[in-house]
């Protein structure tokens, strides 16, 4: 039996930070009173729990500096990380060398985006970059830079991985093991910026806050991506843009096992792991996202990540 159903990150009445155990009935909300656990190592088993009262429940589950990793395919570099770190209250290492601090990579590697768009299916699912600021929370405004504002701003709903474990050179009969839970991100982009850079897309994707992640986490024993019933739906401004079933190209476990070949991924390491038809760049006629348009990517049960695009004056 799973430890938990689903966990989310907040700030509590007593100003501390805390993580906490939901229903996937339960909707994450200010006024809720709560067990809080300092980390998910305490959370699971069942130590240094607090009642406290939820006073702000879109807290990310990652937080400070962190090294995001992305990249381009079809439907489904390194940089110095020991300058990045996050506290074990922010994303976990369980039951490893008790509570430390941990590395965190972000990888992208998105599915077919566009019926219509026929790109040739790479033998590896390619990767690219963001900067570690470019984490934001769940329900956060996203402040789109002057440069970036006439480049095509636009969206890409993703289901998001969270690594259990840190792994290497994993069989991909095994890899799905690793994975703590899923979440949802938004990998916001300047679409001029991919053309205009060689096919080298981290400018495009890298600025600060173009990586929302939320709002929950949901354990892999309650939600299946394979499911024929599991989909992610994508509004702006209510409108729906994208609405698929994971229909991946490097289905998970496959991916797992690639990115882990002779490399480590540590513990708490997020992936996302693609976005299907209907960005904004392949609509007919293409719609780029404008000042003030709220950007809601669904995946049920794990919830709404919510954002408003803000252009910088």
């Amino acid at each position: 039996m799973a430890p938990w159903e689903s966990l989310i990150r907040f700030k509590a009445t007593d100003k501390n930070i805390y993580w906490a155990q939901l229903s996937l009935e339960q909707t994450p909300s200010a006024g809720l009173t709560l067990r809080g656990f300092p980390t998910i190592e305490a959370l699971e088993a069942d130590e240094q729990s607090t009642h406290v009262t939820v006073e702000e429940a879109s807290i990310s589950l990652f937080s400070g500096m962190m090294p995001i990793v992305t990249g381009p395919a079809p439907r489904s570099s390194s940089g110095n990380w020991d300058q990045y770190h996050l506290r074990w209250s922010q994303l976990p290492q369980p039951r490893q060398r008790g509570i430390g601090e941990i590395k965190t990579i972000l990888f992208k590697v998105p599915r077919l985006i566009s019926p219509s768009y026929q790109l040739a299916i790479p033998q590896c699912p390619p990767m690219w970059y963001k900067a570690p600021p470019a984490l934001a929370n769940p329900d956060s405004d996203i402040p789109f830079p002057v440069q970036a504002q006439n480049a095509f701003p636009d969206f890409e709903g993703e289901l998001t991985i969270v690594l259990r474990n840190t792994i290497k050179s994993v069989p991909a009969a095994s890899s799905t093991s690793h994975i703590l839970g899923y979440t949802i991100g938004n990998d916001l982009t300047a679409r001029m910026f991919q053309r205009a850079c060689g096919g080298q897309y981290t400018h495009a994707k890298g600025y600060d806050n173009f990586a929302p992640l939320g709002p929950r986490l949901v354990h892999p024993s309650v939600f299946e991506p394979s499911n024929p019933a599991s989909r992610i739906t994508t509004r702006v401004n209510g409108r729906v843009v994208q609405d698929s079933p994971f229909d991946f190209i490097f289905p998970i476990d496959e991916l797992l096992a690639f990115l882990s070949e002779g490399t480590t991924i540590p513990a708490g390491t997020a992936i996302m792991t693609g976005t299907p038809a209907g960005v904004g760049w392949f609509q007919d006629p293409k719609r780029s996202l404008a000042d003030g348009d709220v950007v809601g990517v669904e995946v049920k049960p794990i919830g709404v990540l919510r954002n408003r695009i803000v252009f910088e004056k």
